[in-house]
Parts: structure tokens; C-alpha cells; sequence
């Protein structure tokens, strides 16, 4: 009788401890729902360890948080309390009231369409040369641009040390944030932040294209370039330039080979349908047709390109400095600084069956095969994002849609 006893109490504690475990709370899959933050507004992101179930989505910051952030400030208040200081607005956006026209080339650097040819580096200066480009940007400042938070607007800021060339403001709290660090992020030696919130990183190989982003209306291919560690069985890369396929138009924005860098030169090319775009080194410069919008966020070196109803694209020409060759034993010398693109990609459009290295983290039950928790969680997958040039839609991940547009390039 007490061998039957004990038996029966350690049956019921086996089916205890499978019930606890079944029980065991899974994180939660949350999104944010706030149309006014576009960036963020359905991404998909899980609840973090410590509140499994629990948790929400800071829509200014795209991450989930175990407590609800503050509600965004109220709608600025009616003109009254303005009137005691000036009826003048706060002052002017850096956009001007009317995009200027294109002006006539003036650098023979960009009188080619892409894809770019190797051009002969500026003549150094008599004078100190410019400072490398991790001091300059350094001091880089940024301003709120939206007029909708009258706290913050035009206010200069003071960009992260962690990204001090390459920041925003968000104005809702009215502080800088890194633009590397939000969801449809490509930046560094690739480093993708997902459209689920999960950082990986895509090698791919120096010298070739691989399909970033792949739907029905939207293609965009990168041109992977690079250099080999002998101590290392792949390449260090960076994206140089990107090839856009929409509507029936074809965009290339790519950065110029050079060897010293110089932050006061513009080392950025534009092209729409084989014709270049030229902008002045102003920022807020803009260039229009019908749906394509191509602005100016610095002087030089940063433009925003939007297309009505489809994407926008944010990206910034950047050097491997010596700093970096240092730190990462990328081996870079004085005959290249390997200047390459940082990406950030908004989509409007897109459907759930998008592919690509980046697309494929924005379609239905994508689940990510990046490895969490380690220092660098690498995906694959070459083979299948491979393209055989900037605008071909021949990756085998392309919809049939796609496939029949392929630029004929020769």
C-alpha cells in the first residue's frame, strides 16, 4: 500500500511540473499603434524577459517597455499665448518655401551616371588639411524640424557620442537618438536592425549585389564593397550604393571612391532612369518629379528621398576613418577610405510576402534565424539575395512581378 502511495504522489508531481512548465508564459508579440509615429506603427517586437506578458510599445523609441511611456504632449495651444511674444512663427524650417531647379553640373565628378567610375582623389590642401572625419562630426548638431511640438522646434541638439555624425531629433521628448539604432537601420560592416526590432549582420562579399529589399513594386539591390583579412575566411564590407527599382523608374544613390576624406566635399551620386540629379550644397535643397522627392538633410554627404505612397529613404556617405581600421583591424590605407553608405528604410507599401535581406524581417510570420545574445549574430543566405548587378531582379527571392523588369545592363 505504500509503494502504491508513493508512486501515485510522484505521478502527481511529474504531471505538476509539465502543467508548471506548459504554463510557462511565452513573450508576447505587441506592436505599436500610433499612426503618428509611421516608423514604428505595426512593428512587430517581443516582450522582454522581464515582463513576458506584460509589456507595450514606446512608440517614439520602437522598443517594448515593461511600463507604459507618457503620452505625447497635447496639441499646441490656440494662437493667444503666442501673441504676448510675436506673431512671427519660431524660426524658419532649414526647407525652402520652393525647390530650387537643378542646377548646370559644375563637378565633372558627377557628370557620369552610375554605376560610379573610380575618380582621381582632391588635391590635398597647402594649408592643415580637414580634420579627420570622427572629429568633425563630433560636434555635429541637429534641430526638431516639426512644428507640431513648439517646445521643441528649432532647437540645436547635440548628437550621442555613441553616433556623432549621424543623429535626429525626436521631438516628442526632444532628444537626439542615433539613426543606426531604429528599426530598417543599415549601417557599419552591414549591421541590419530588423523591421522586428532584432539586430543581425549581412557580410555578403565585396564586390558584388545582393537583393536588399524584394516586392511586387519595390526592389532595392546593394553593391557590397570591401576588403579581405587574411586572418579571417570572409570579407569586411560595406554598402557603396543602392539600386532602386519602383513604378517603372530605376534610382541609383551611391558613394564616390576616395582616398582622403574631406568633410566639406560632397561624395554623394544621384541618378534617376540614367539621368544624374544635382542638388546645391545646401541643406534643404530639393529635387522633384511627379512622386520622387530627393532633400538635403546636411550641406553635403546626407540626402532623404521619399517616393508618394511607397518608401523613404534617409542615407549618409561616411569614411572608415583610421580610428575605425584601428579598433576593428580593417587595414584601410591612404588609397581608399572605403566611403560607403548608412541606411535607414521607411515603407509604406510593402506586402506580406516581401523578401530580401532586410524586406524579409517585414513580412507575415517571419521569425528570425539570428542568434540572440550573442556579440554578432550573422544571417546567410548569399546564395538566395544574390543579384547580378545593381538593378537586376534576378535573386532567386524576387517575385515573378519583378523578374520581367530587369534593367538590361552593357
Amino acid at each position: 500500500m505504500a509503494r502504491q502511495l508513493g508512486v501515485t504522489l510522484l505521478v502527481a508531481l511529474i504531471l505538476c511540473m509539465a502543467a508548471a512548465i506548459e504554463a510557462a508564459p511565452k513573450a508576447k508579440k505587441v506592436k505599436c499603434q500610433d499612426k503618428k509615429y509611421p516608423d514604428c506603427y505595426h512593428v512587430k517586437l517581443l516582450c522582454p524577459d522581464e515582463c513576458l506578458r506584460t509589456c507595450v510599445v514606446d512608440c517614439v523609441s520602437c522598443q517594448p517597455v515593461c511600463k507604459a511611456p507618457p503620452p505625447p504632449p497635447p496639441s499646441p495651444p490656440p494662437p493667444p499665448p503666442k501673441a504676448k511674444k510675436k506673431k512671427s512663427p519660431p524660426p524658419p524650417p532649414y526647407t525652402p518655401s520652393s525647390p530650387p531647379p537643378p542646377p548646370a553640373a559644375t563637378d565633372p565628378q558627377l557628370s557620369s551616371p552610375p554605376p560610379p567610375s573610380n575618380t582621381p582623389s582632391p588635391t590635398p590642401p597647402v594649408t592643415t588639411p580637414p580634420p579627420p572625419f570622427s572629429e568633425a562630426a563630433a560636434g555635429t548638431r541637429v534641430k526638431c524640424k516639426n512644428k507640431n511640438y513648439p517646445t521643441c522646434y528649432g532647437q540645436e541638439l547635440t548628437c550621442p557620442t555613441s553616433c556623432p555624425g549621424q543623429c535626429e531629433v525626436d521631438c516628442v521628448t526632444c532628444k537626439p537618438v542615433c539613426s543606426c539604432n531604429m528599426p530598417g537601420a543599415v549601417c557599419q560592416d552591414p549591421r541590419f536592425i530588423g523591421g522586428d526590432g532584432i539586430t543581425f549582420y549581412f557580410h555578403g562579399k565585396k564586390g558584388q549585389d545582393f537583393c536588399l529589399v524584394s516586392d511586387s513594386n519595390l526592389h532595392i539591390n546593394g553593391h557590397f564593397i570591401g576588403r579581405r583579412n587574411e586572418n579571417m575566411s570572409r570579407d569586411f564590407t560595406w554598402i557603396q550604393s543602392i539600386g532602386i527599382l519602383f513604378d517603372t523608374h530605376e534610382l541609383y544613390i551611391g558613394a564616390k571612391r576616395t582616398s582622403i576624406w574631406d568633410n566639406t566635399r560632397d561624395h554623394l551620386i544621384i541618378s534617376t532612369d540614367d539621368t544624374p540629379i544635382f542638388l546645391p550644397d545646401q541643406e534643404g535643397s530639393k529635387w522633384q518629379s511627379s512622386s520622387l522627392t530627393i532633400t538635403r538633410t546636411l550641406d553635403v554627404n546626407a540626402v532623404e528621398v521619399e517616393v508618394d505612397g511607397n518608401f523613404k529613404i534617409k542615407a549618409v556617405v561616411v569614411p572608415i576613418t583610421q580610428e575605425d581600421s584601428r579598433i576593428h583591424k580593417y587595414g584601410v590605407t591612404q588609397e581608399d577610405c572605403f566611403a560607403h553608405l548608412d541606411l535607414s528604410f521607411k515603407f509604406y507599401a510593402i506586402s506580406g510576402e516581401v523578401d530580401g535581406v532586410l524586406g524579409q524581417t517585414y513580412a507575415n510570420n517571419y521569425v528570425s534565424k539570428a542568434k540572440i545574445g550573442v556579440s554578432m549574430p550573422v544571417l546567410g543566405g548569399e546564395d538566395k539575395f544574390s543579384s547580378s548587378n545593381i538593378f537586376a531582379t534576378d535573386c532567386s527571392v524576387a517575385p515573378n512581378s519583378m523578374v520581367g523588369r530587369q534593367r538590361k545592363v552593357g
